[in-house]
């Protein structure tokens, strides 16, 4: 297989290998959400006099809504629903004054869990400095300098880039676009974190990119997570066959790079 492959199982089967993930994808729960002020008053408003379709259209434009009830999306996207259902906002609006305002509260102001704040954390840490490369956010500097560096445009930006650059015609973003020497790479990390469903959907989206064979880089899939556990899955199969795509966990990614 692969080397980096072969190294990173290595680190992942013989090695605190969770403990040292933890550096790139801490898994700190956030605090609470903020809630806007203005908004919370007329919560309040709204929950002492029983008006239930201005509560629960006022608790609609909150980020997150106080019960999880597979009407509430639908009501998101079409607020003019609450008036012509009232039924449904009866029941919704009798299970708020349920909950009460300390409860409505507490669950509009939960922190996000875990697993939706996993995208970022990769960008975060590349952009941080720890892989020893300087970073760029100028286009032009990172076309023509001499210097190894990492480009950091945001998700668009490096899409944008890859496009108009590195004849990158893939659908999805970039995670990483780094220049070594006079060489592009390209990268997609994903923390997987079970087999099946759309953990499968995101594995073979960085799959996608290295057996792209259009794109003016060096491809690499940055994956970490379950796919080095081993066995008969779909996943770890496809990493040891994929013996000439660089597949490589985030740990040995800074090593990679100086090669």
């Amino acid at each position: 297989m692969n080397s980096w492959t072969k190294k990173s199982i290595e680190i992942a089967q013989h090695s605190d290998y969770l403990d040292k993930l933890l550096d790139v994808y801490p898994m700190n729960p956030e605090t609470t959400r903020e809630l806007d002020p203005k908004k919370w008053s007329l919560v309040e408003k709204h929950f002492n006099n029983a008006d239930l379709p201005e509560l629960i259209s006022t608790l609609l434009g909150f980020e997150l809504f106080p019960i999880k009830d597979s009407y509430v999306a639908y009501l998101k996207r079409d607020k003019g629903a609450l008036s012509r259902n009232s039924k449904t906002v009866e029941r919704l609006g009798n299970s708020l004054l349920a909950l009460g305002l300390d409860g409505i509260k507490a669950k509009c102001s939960e922190p996000k869990e875990t697993n939706r704040q996993i995208g970022p954390m990769f960008r975060n840490w590349a952009t941080s400095g720890k892989l020893g490369i300087e970073i760029t956010h100028d286009v032009k500097e990172f076309k023509t300098s001499s210097k190894d560096l990492i480009l950091d445009l945001g998700d668009a930006g490096l899409k944008t880039f890859a496009n108009d650059h590195l004849n990158y015609n893939g659908k999805k973003g970039i995670d990483l676009i780094a220049k070594i020497g006079n060489e592009y790479i390209v990268a997609e990390a994903k923390f997987l974190t079970d087999f099946g469903g759309h953990q499968n959907a995101q594995f073979n989206d960085a799959i996608t990119l290295v057996n792209n064979t259009t794109v003016k880089a060096k491809t690499v899939a940055i994956l970490d997570g379950v796919p080095y556990i081993g066995g008969n899955n779909s996943m770890s199969k496809a990493i040891r066959e994929n013996t000439d795509k660089n597949i490589m966990s985030v740990l040995v990614l800074k090593e990679f790079l100086k090669s």
